[in-house]
């Protein structure tokens, strides 16, 4: 009997023992092809020996030095690593132990930088519905998924909510992509005003949406307006790039390819591609001096901020994306799985859309294709899809609430970055074996 308390406590969940690439093995030496990287963070595979050589030898020299009284070599090269590949704007990095971490980091810096700058009254953050930032309290409360802020709610800092950029489900008929951005960021503007243009912190937007909306891209100039939006009204904008970042979607950060310059983006996952726990906030400038201006200390903190091995591990992480190439590997390999998905899945009655980027991609399903209603949540056709994916040896990343936090499913792909073309087609073969059973099923209960 099992004395740990899993996350879904009713589950039996088989044991992983090794990694072998793109593949993990459990304790009766079944194969499953990691087709989402675990939940978008496995980006290099599960036996990358460049990354697990370089923990090894940092715990060798040091394991941990509490950041209250050193820094560390790893912490400090890394930050420079990151700093070297983002924009001028960027000046420091704050380091944690995850993506919710990190959200709960931005947030409070950003309340800090006004503090600081003698507006104290700035006190509002506006998201955006169907998303999803994490799962500490802060980073829950700025989440706009319905379903799970709801019986926390009483918990939750009151945080407003306007549309997402989800064309597939947003855009009104007739109405061009720009059209959509421009509406999208008037509405944006009309909740600053509303809650007094001087009183709003910042916004906080993912790049590209991950696990509630699955790979949802931006439709093009939305972010460029919404970056308007903000400096119109002196609001910092935060983005969200612990799962779409660190190459994921093809460049080391995603809001590259959008034009635009956050003040704060949080990063995660790939940041540390699974081999250690790793998060960080990347500041401005402009951030960075009115803290150190003011008080001079950020006043927050966790105990394993910046820890030597996991920084190490990071820091290999990225020589591998960028001197090995791997980085490069991600749009092409990402257009060649848009193709095989397309490809299978096209024209499947229960497909409404195949949507991402780079090696980010998702399949939204539907009862009908024509009108986009969503299963009926009550058939837990995510639920049972992740089963019969896991029956067939695959892993891939099915959720529940698409559409309002309740309704709709989708299922996600993002594959480590050292995934061949074969492991591809194996990817499709196995997600079409589980569909078909999962679909099917479906069918006969709905019957």
């Amino acid at each position: 009997m099992s004395h740990v308390f899993h996350r879904t406590p009713k589950n039996e969940y088989p044991v992983a023992v090794r990694g072998d690439g793109v593949y993990l093995v459990d304790s009766h030496g079944k194969r499953y092809l990691d087709a989402s990287g675990g939940a978008a963070v496995s980006c290099l595979g599960h036996t990358d020996h460049a990354v697990i050589a370089a923990i090894k030898a940092q715990l060798d020299r040091l394991p941990f030095a509490h950041t209250s009284f050193f820094s560390n070599e790893p912490m400090e090269s890394l930050a420079d690593e990151l700093i070297r590949h983002a924009p001028a704007s960027f000046d420091r990095v704050y380091f944690v132990s995850g993506g919710s971490e990190a959200v709960e980091a931005a947030l409070k810096l950003a309340r800090q930088y006004f503090v600081e700058k003698g507006e104290p009254q700035r006190e509002h953050i506006i998201a955006r519905r169907g998303s999803y930032h994490g799962n500490t309290l802060g980073a829950l409360a700025v989440g706009g998924n319905a379903g799970r802020r709801k019986q926390f709610e009483p918990l939750l800092i009151d945080v407003s909510h306007v549309s997402p950029c989800y064309a597939y489900r947003g855009k009104q008929a007739g109405e061009t992509d720009e059209v959509y951005g421009l509406r999208l960021a008037a509405e944006l503007e009309a909740e600053i005003v509303r809650l007094g243009g001087d009183k709003v912190i910042a916004f906080v937007a993912e790049t590209v949406v991950g696990a509630t909306l699955g790979a949802v891209v931006p439709v093009a100039g939305y972010f460029r307006k919404v970056r308007e939006v903000c400096d119109k009204y002196g609001v910092l904008l935060i983005l969200d790039e612990v799962m779409c970042g660190m190459g994921r979607c093809g460049s080391l950060f995603t809001f590259e390819d959008e034009g635009v310059v956050p003040d704060l983006v949080c990063v995660a996952k790939g940041l540390g591609a699974g081999y250690q726990p790793i998060g960080a906030v990347i500041a401005s400038l402009r951030v960075y001096e009115t803290i150190i201006g003011g008080s001079g200390f950020f006043q927050h903190g966790h105990t394993y901020l910046g820890h030597a091995a996991a920084c190490a591990g990071a820091l290999a992480v990225q020589k591998r994306l960028h001197e090995d190439g791997l980085l490069a590997r991600v749009k092409p390999m990402g257009e060649v799985l848009e193709y095989k998905l397309r490809s299978a899945f096209g024209g499947h009655p229960h497909v409404g859309e195949i949507r991402g980027k780079g090696l980010f991609r998702a399949i939204e399903l539907v009862e009908d294709r024509a009108s986009k209603r969503p299963f009926e949540a009550s058939r837990r056709v995510n639920g049972r899809l992740k089963k019969a994916a896991l029956d067939a040896g695959l892993m891939c990343y099915p959720m529940g609430g698409t559409l309002d936090g309740v309704q709709g499913d989708h299922v996600l792909f993002a594959p480590p970055f050292i995934i061949e073309e074969k492991q591809l087609d194996e990817l499709v073969e196995k997600f079409s074996m589980a569909l078909a059973s999962t679909l099917g099923a479906s069918a006969a209960l709905a019957a």
